[in-house]
């Protein structure tokens, strides 16, 4: 019996328990369905969006709502389509339109400036609060040439940014006292993983819905989560010690740094390997519990990032430096006989391509009866909607995952002109966090995406 069959017979075996079939516990979790952890992903300088003279956008999903093409630029990540929100109609407003920085600004914090909490530490206050690390903000060369303001994304509070951290050496050292960093490390034994407990990891909800209950409803709860206790024990033993292990282990965290001194992290060809290790160690940090809100920013706005320096990538020409910035001014149209707009068009599907990794790191990660992605909402987002016009309508944004059940994903949303921030709303609803609005959106929640 494989892991995964481990925790689904497990979680059949407590559903079998007679209190759990008389609905009492089964209907108030379902009432609460919501995600687990929210990350929101980074990239700058826009997409290759309605183009200047006219030219259809290489981004945006095209269709009805269940039926729908998704763009060219985002195919990378077509195989989570089932599990994926696309949105056509989405807007940041007119105030600094045309401006990379006030998109950057306006992007988490839904309010003119950047004059509001970004939606990311409002529910690190709200749903965060239980964990290690509320909040959890990993760059990769986000910092580079002392970038700061409105180079970053996440306000704490309103008109103060917060500085990422690039080093994902020195993050893994302040999440994982104790852990070590150079190698893949050795995974844990089988008589390890016999210490996971299945009802220690729900044991939060359980206690949550218990002090809803009078006295003598909380005693029968005692009662049935002694008998779960029993049976998970009883299958344990009779597995042995033919288990396999996890994927990782949060008992001797290790992460593969190898190549990532301090002197490197800023140097262009090792942008592809920094940004590949936050996102395991963002992973990671969230498959021990140790927060549930992150944010990955990759680089920032008007980027410097010389992408033609990424080795192995379609890219990759030692006798020219392209950037990200540079490529993004591609002209009025889309045309692929141009340098800057045929790269351009290279360096956006390596973003999806970035953003497809984060999401199958999620689905190899068994969680409960499904996986890491279907308890989490991942956001990928920009500061424009296309580099070259610096539009801060119909933004480029896909909201990923399961959402622990809270989310109605496989859809195209075509909304209408509707503020991007009461997509906030909504994916603070899903988190357990229900509030009426965000930002200058005023009153108004995207319900729309909600089950």
């Amino acid at each position: 019996m494989n892991r995964r069959q481990f925790l689904r017979t497990l979680s059949a075996t407590a559903l079998s328990v007679p209190m759990l079939q008389r609905g009492l516990l089964s209907s108030a979790l379902a009432d609460e369905r919501r995600a687990r952890r929210i990350i929101f992903f980074y990239y700058p300088d826009g997409v290759a969006g309605p183009s200047q003279d006219g030219d259809p956008s290489l981004w945006h999903a095209r269709g009805s709502e269940s039926d729908f093409q998704v763009g060219e630029l985002t195919r990378p990540f077509e195989h989570h389509k089932d599990q994926t929100l696309y949105f056509n109609g989405l807007s940041m407003g007119g105030t600094d339109a045309g401006s990379h920085p006030g998109g950057a600004k306006k992007l988490l914090t839904a309010v003119d400036g950047g004059n509001g909490s970004s939606i990311d530490h409002v529910l690190a206050q709200a749903v965060g609060a239980d964990r290690p690390h509320r909040h959890l903000y990993l760059g990769a060369m986000a910092n580079q040439n002392n970038a700061s303001g409105d180079k970053h994304v996440s306000y704490p509070s309103a008109g103060q940014s917060l500085a990422p951290e690039d080093d994902p050496m020195r993050a893994f050292s302040r999440l994982f006292a104790g852990g070590s960093t150079g190698g893949s490390g050795d995974q844990p034994s089988p008589e390890a993983l016999r210490e996971v407990s299945v009802i220690d990891g729900m044991l939060d909800e359980l206690r949550a819905f218990q002090a809803k209950l009078g006295a003598t409803e909380k005693a029968k709860v005692d009662v049935h989560l002694t008998s779960l206790r029993e049976v998970e024990q009883r299958i344990k033993q009779d597995l042995g010690s033919n288990m396999p292990p996890p994927a990782a282990s949060c008992a001797q965290p290790q992460l593969d740094t190898r190549g990532l001194e301090p002197q490197a992290l800023y140097e262009p060809a090792r942008f592809p390997d920094v940004l590949r290790t936050q996102i395991d160690l963002m992973v990671l940090a969230m498959q021990c519990n140790l927060t549930r809100v992150g944010v990955i920013q990759g680089s920032h706005h008007t980027s410097e990032l010389i992408m033609s320096r990424f080795e192995g990538t379609d890219m990759h020409d030692p006798g020219f430096d392209m950037r990200s910035h540079q490529a993004s001014h591609y002209g009025p149209h889309h045309d692929r006989a141009r340098r800057e707009f045929s790269d351009y068009v290279k360096q956006r599907t390596w973003w999806s391509t970035q953003f497809a990794y984060l999401l199958d790191s999620l689905a190899s990660r068994p969680e409960g009866a499904g996986t890491m992605l279907d308890n989490s909402i991942v956001v990928m987002c920009t500061e424009v909607c296309d580099g070259n016009t610096h539009l801060h309508d119909d933004m480029p944004i896909v909201v990923a995952g399961g959402g622990g059940g809270a989310l109605r994903t496989g859809r195209l949303i075509q909304p209408g002109y509707r503020r991007h921030g009461q997509l906030w709303a909504a994916l603070s609803h899903a988190m357990g966090h229900p509030i009426n609005g965000f930002g200058d959106a005023g009153d108004g929640v995207l319900s729309e995406i909600l089950a």
